[in-house]
């Protein structure tokens, strides 16, 4: 079905800045880069995915069972996106907050053209239909001209909920927690800016330099992009194994070594902080059993520190075993949405933050990634990003924090602002 060379390549990162900007000439593109950041888990440096030849596009109506017959028709890679509000397929809930971005709850493609970087190495694959045209694709990027970008005119961006009201709405939150309602919850609120014209590619190379994170992406279709600087996997499946690695509990760098280590230290002793990230912790657990072998689902690290350029950030890593047979659609139906941008329960606290917020979420805390052909699949949580409607000339980012019962309304509107710091510095060039 593919045709399947690899080439040698020089410089890397040169090679992928050709790619990102070569792709641009497509309406469907995903490019996938881990920054060179090395977990267990890692396995390609970079992917590049383009041009559809079949792609699914829906809202939330039945779309599991969209997307379940569309990989197993298939049988390929697929590249995509699930968006929160999926999270009406599975329960019985509503998106009815403001939505100035009008993007399909949910997309897939089947491309005729992927490349796989790893280190020295870029592995082409071509839909035969089209494969003789990789020889000269691969030459053209390799002489492709980066091109030179001046900064873009700075942004005025304004605020969904204002200071007051957002810490409003949290002391509501913390009424349903001290009722028992939930035991936390994600709540998130909206940065926006409309009439605006943005190069969607600087941008992103922007944001990517200053976070440098794990699971970026540049998402294209269309006029609809995704520029995201995300630091976390929602989840990945490697044969029978599944893994889950929920972030929860943040705290700011800081230029001064000293400063920066105690900082990093105060994050790993924190009690809330800890709290927030074992109740996730549970509550992934819990999404993974129903489709687990029994007593397979193990926490492999819990509440670990890692340090990014702009935040040190708390991650834990939840493993499960799967028979063969298992649905990977299945999988990722009965984790979905991901419990470190919802809280527990899990559908209680959706009700509450649907109450609360004002911005439908869309693709923000959705998730974007990759099936493979043998139906393996890895996928990122959508956070530290920015989405733009080419056509409608909107742009939103969104932020976040999880509310418990220790939280402090005020600590936590400054959490969202240290969150929004990367989106700020690129789009207000400071």
């Amino acid at each position: 079905m593919r045709t399947v060379v690899k080439k040698g390549i020089q410089n890397p990162e040169k090679f992928k800045q050709q790619l990102l900007n070569w792709s641009n000439q497509f309406r469907e593109v995903v490019f996938l880069d881990s920054n060179d950041y090395r977990n267990n888990y890692s396995e390609y440096d970079c992917v590049l995915a383009v041009e559809a030849f079949t792609l699914l596009k829906t809202d939330y109506h039945n779309a599991f069972d969209d997307l379940y017959q569309y990989q197993s028709t298939t049988q390929d890679w697929l590249f995509g996106y699930l968006s929160y509000d999926l999270k009406n397929d599975i329960e019985h809930l509503k998106s009815n907050n403001f939505d100035g971005l009008d993007f399909p709850d949910l997309f897939f493609f089947q491309p005729k053209k992927l490349f796989l970087l790893k280190e020295n190495q870029v592995e082409i694959q071509y839909l035969r239909m089209c494969d003789d045209e990789l020889e000269y694709d691969f030459d053209k990027i390799s002489n492709y001209a980066l091109m030179e970008f001046s900064k873009a005119e700075s942004i005025q961006i304004k605020q969904r909920i204002p200071k007051e009201n957002y810490i409003k709405k949290v002391e509501k939150m913390l009424g349903h927690i001290n009722r028992g309602d939930i035991y936390e919850a994600n709540f998130c609120m909206e940065f926006y800016a409309d009439d605006v014209t943005i190069n969607p590619t600087v941008v992103y190379e922007d944001l990517n330099k200053i976070s440098s994170p794990p699971f970026a992406v540049y998402f294209k279709n269309n006029k609809q992009y995704l520029l995201s600087a995300s630091p976390e996997r929602y989840l990945r499946k490697e044969d029978t194994k599944i893994i889950s690695q929920p972030i929860k509990g943040t705290a700011k760098r800081s230029t001064d070594r000293v400063e920066d280590e105690k900082l990093k230290e105060r994050l790993s002793s924190n009690e809330k902080e800890r709290s927030e990230n074992i109740m996730i912790v549970d509550l992934v657990r819990n999404d993974l059993s129903h489709t687990a072998t029994k007593g397979s689902v193990q926490v492999e690290e819990l509440c670990g520190i890692y340090t990014f350029k702009q935040v040190h950030q708390m991650i834990s890593t939840v493993v499960s075993t799967v028979e063969n047979t298992t649905s990977p659609i299945e999988i990722l139906r009965t984790t979905f949405p991901m419990g470190s941008m919802t809280g527990a329960p899990k559908i209680s606290a959706m009700k509450i933050i649907e109450a609360l917020e004002e911005t439908k979420r869309g693709l923000y805390s959705g998730a974007v990634g990759y099936f493979k052909p043998n139906g393996d699949f890895d996928f990122n949580v959508v956070i530290r990003s920015i989405l733009y409607n080419a056509e409608q000339h909107y742009l939103s980012f969104s932020v976040g924090s999880a509310i418990t019962s220790k939280s402090i309304p005020e600590q936590e509107f400054e959490e969202c602002l240290v969150k929004a710091r990367a989106m700020f510095e690129v789009l207000q060039n400071k």
